[in-house]
């Protein structure tokens, strides 16, 4: 399918008529700001292809920001909405985006019996959408609440909750939020992993992305969301600065970075510490040595940027430990994905970790704002009864976390809600 086309483009729109029979498979528009791996993006995708292996009819509509298409082809039908390039400021950023959006799916004209909207952004698409007596209803899953300064984008954040005609959320955590600070109820459709992609065994990819990456320290650390302050990117430097004093060989490999946001500022005092302990990477392309000239060590930091998506179980299984200190996640998605390849984990003794994981057990939990307690746990993850222990239960956790399992519990919710409103 063309990402510049969108007339006739709707494949999995079912027609009003088939719409109309009682025996019709359910169809189900699920709506993404982005065709980029975020964890929103990628809930999507992975969601509706699950969602047709049960039988649904499934359509992804996405905005294509610059032209590229999803950072993987989904196996179900998807409708790319053309986007122009991005004006200056945020809020300008995010009323185009609606926009876009907005005057794409009115072009389309598509039916389906379920509008589901990921994000903000398309949530307030269908709102438009749904005031015009376009489509009927809409749903919105919240995957977390930013604290935004603009008063634009807290109003469009709110509205994208509140005018739905159902939530859902993909953890308790956050479903209470949404309770005790809007007052919605939402059902919990949780994150999941696919257990065909994501597995302990290598694939043949290790070896070209360790070289790729200069991936060659000892111990190897892994990370996956760029530098940006919710995942408490600084506060993972300074902790893996305390390790490399006792372990000077120790690596630290960041990817991914892909955000509709600027943390230019965040990523500046990221830079400015890095550069003053001496672990700021090379530019991109230059040998491993570049970035110390005086020796042939890799380099201590590597900022991979975002990697192609089929070569992100073998980043997971190169890990020693994957460490995510984060303080905000809507569930923490590379989590599972991680366990699943079999790589111990570091991550942040809070909710929604707390949900999933049990510390000492199925991975090792700490105060993210602890930088001592997070150097500490991400030496003592090194120990092999540590790791074969935390390896073992993350299996097992990663295997009860399947796609099929959320695509059920949707499936459910979206019948729940029809048979709701025909009543």
């Amino acid at each position: 399918m063309s990402p510049a086309a969108i007339t006739g483009a709707a494949d999995g729109a079912t027609s009003a008529g088939a719409r109309a029979r009682d025996d019709a498979p359910l169809s189900v528009a699920l709506l993404t700001y982005s065709t980029k791996p975020r964890g929103g993006v990628v809930h999507t995708v992975e969601l509706a292809e699950a969602l047709q292996d049960l039988g649904v009819e499934v359509c992804i509509y996405a905005l294509n920001k610059d032209q590229g298409g999803f950072y993987r082809a989904p196996r179900c039908p998807h409708v790319l909405v053309p986007a122009a390039p991005a004006p200056a400021g945020i809020d300008a950023v995010v009323e185009q985006r609606i926009a876009e959006l907005t005057t794409g799916l009115r072009r389309l004209g598509g039916r389906h019996d379920v509008w589901h909207a990921q994000d903000c952004i398309s949530a307030n698409a269908l709102a438009a959408l749904r005031a015009e007596g376009r489509i009927p209803h809409f749903l919105r899953t919240v995957h977390h609440l930013d604290d935004y300064d603009s008063p634009y984008l807290r109003a469009c954040q709110e509205r994208s909750v509140r005018e739905a005609d159902a939530c859902l959320a993909v953890s308790e955590a956050w479903r209470r939020v949404l309770r005790a600070d809007l007052g919605v109820d939402a059902a919990i459709v949780p994150n999941g992993v696919s257990l065909r992609r994501y597995g302990p065994a290598p694939d043949g990819h290790e070896a070209a992305l360790r070289a790729r990456l200069g991936a060659t320290g000892s111990p190897l650390y892994v990370t996956v969301g760029g530098v940006e302050p919710r995942k408490n990117s600084i506060g993972l430097l300074r902790a893996f600065l305390e390790v490399r004093r006792r372990l000077p060989g120790a690596q630290l490999v960041i990817a991914g970075g892909e955000t509709l946001f600027d943390y230019a500022p965040y990523q500046r005092e990221f830079e400015a510490l890095a550069r003053e302990n001496g672990v700021w990477p090379a530019p991109a392309g230059a040998s491993p040595a570049a970035a110390s000239p005086a020796s042939a060590s890799p380099p201590p930091l590597v900022l991979a940027g975002v990697l192609p998506d089929a070569l992100i179980p073998a980043l997971y299984r190169l890990a020693d430990a994957f460490v995510f200190p984060s303080v905000r996640e809507g569930f923490g998605l590379v989590l599972l994905e991680a366990m699943a390849s079999g790589a111990p984990v570091v991550s942040s003794a809070q909710p929604p970790f707390t949900e999933f994981l049990e510390d000492g057990e199925s991975a090792l939990l700490v105060d993210p704002s602890r930088t001592d307690d997070l150097a500490s746990a991400m030496e003592a993850i090194l120990d092999a009864g540590v790791r074969r222990r935390l390896r073992a239960a993350a299996l097992e956790t990663a295997a009860r976390f399947t796609w099929e399992r959320s695509a059920r519990i949707a499936a459910d919710v979206y019948r729940g809600f029809l048979g709701n409103r025909r009543s």
